[in-house]
């Protein structure tokens, strides 16, 4: 390739490296070799040479959630105007499938890691930073001082949302669960129970189901159960806003009327939420800011200045959003 642009294998390497360095009339004409041989940098040798990759990893819950999408969108930003890529991966809420991808990523060094974690113990993410390998928690807040992270304050979200509908009048309500063994499912049942306690409330009037997963057929299957109760509540607080909407879809099904009958809170305010058939009260984190944030710590720990690094526990506050599903016109008994 030198040979035929007429250069030293050092101007073809700062031509790709350090174009800045370069003449234009020299860039062009190695740029004009490059594209007529079909040249393709070696990006793996690179790295060798560089001493670090410039992939960035992040892995979500389940990428099938337009809040990870977001959350996504937003690492992304963060990692272009860096110069770096992302590998976005799907764990599907599964500790095992957990592992694999994160024995994966320490097989394919790469920078570090984002993720929103499924094992609560821990051990899988201990495992990569054994490796050397730094991880940032993204939508799960990280107690210890041993890595950063970015969250929403989940069990103010909770009590945001039931808050609104003891507000409204209601005594018996639902609160739909996600799997119980991730942390947004506990510390949002916890904020709904804050919210009864506040109100001087027992506890045995929120009613608590469980869904296997966190999407729209779990929500519709959930809302079975909500309609067999025996003392059916007026109102469900859903753990995320694919629950509410198929609770949303099974009721309008079952002829039940949101809000007159039924009324719904969810959770995330994604773009759907407003879109609905009953435009749906929800609690709004913001996905975007956490991904973009969560990015910029990871890029900070492994950058020029990692050695100064300290870690960050980040914090945003959620809002509630009100919408028709949840607004009534007379008290709840």
């Amino acid at each position: 390739m030198a040979e035929q642009a007429g250069v030293s294998l050092g101007t073809v390497s700062n031509v790709l490296n350090r174009p800045d360095t370069v003449s234009d009339n020299t860039r062009l004409r190695v740029l004009t070799v490059i594209e007529r041989l079909g040249y393709v940098r070696q990006e793996s040798a690179r790295q060798l040479r560089a001493g670090r990759s410039r992939i960035i990893a992040l892995l979500v819950l389940d990428m099938a959630n337009p809040f990870f999408v977001e959350m996504a969108r937003g690492a992304q930003q963060a990692a272009r105007a860096a110069g770096l890529a992302v590998m976005v991966c799907n764990s599907a809420a599964d500790p095992a499938e957990e592992a694999d991808y994160l024995a994966m990523f320490a097989e394919q060094q790469v920078r570090g890691v984002l993720v929103t974690p499924t094992d609560g113990a821990g051990g899988n993410l201990q495992a990569i930073r054994r490796r050397g390998i730094p991880c940032v928690f993204a939508d799960r807040a990280q107690p210890s001082a041993e890595a950063c992270s970015v969250s929403v304050d989940d069990v103010a979200g909770g009590q945001l949302a039931v808050r609104h509908l003891l507000a409204e009048g209601h005594r018996r309500v639902v609160y739909l669960s996600g799997p119980a063994h991730l942390a947004q499912s506990r510390d949002r049942h916890a904020g709904a129970l804050t919210a009864f306690a506040e109100a001087g409330l027992s506890h045995d009037r929120l009613t608590v189901i469980a869904a296997a997963r966190f999407d729209v057929t779990a929500g519709r299957d959930a809302a079975a159960l909500l309609l067999g109760l025996a003392d059916r509540p007026t109102a469900v607080f859903c753990a995320n806003d694919l629950l509410a909407l198929g609770v949303l879809q099974a009721l309008y099904a079952a002829g039940v009327r949101v809000p007159e009958e039924m009324a719904i809170v969810g959770y995330d305010d994604i773009d759907f939420a407003s879109a609905a058939a009953v435009p749906l009260t929800s609690v709004r984190q913001p996905a975007q800011r956490i991904g973009r944030t969560a990015a910029e710590l990871l890029i900070a720990e492994t950058g020029e200045a990692a050695a100064t690094h300290e870690h960050q526990r980040i914090v945003y506050q959620p809002e509630l959003v009100v919408r028709a599903s949840s607004l009534t016109t007379h008290g709840r008994r």
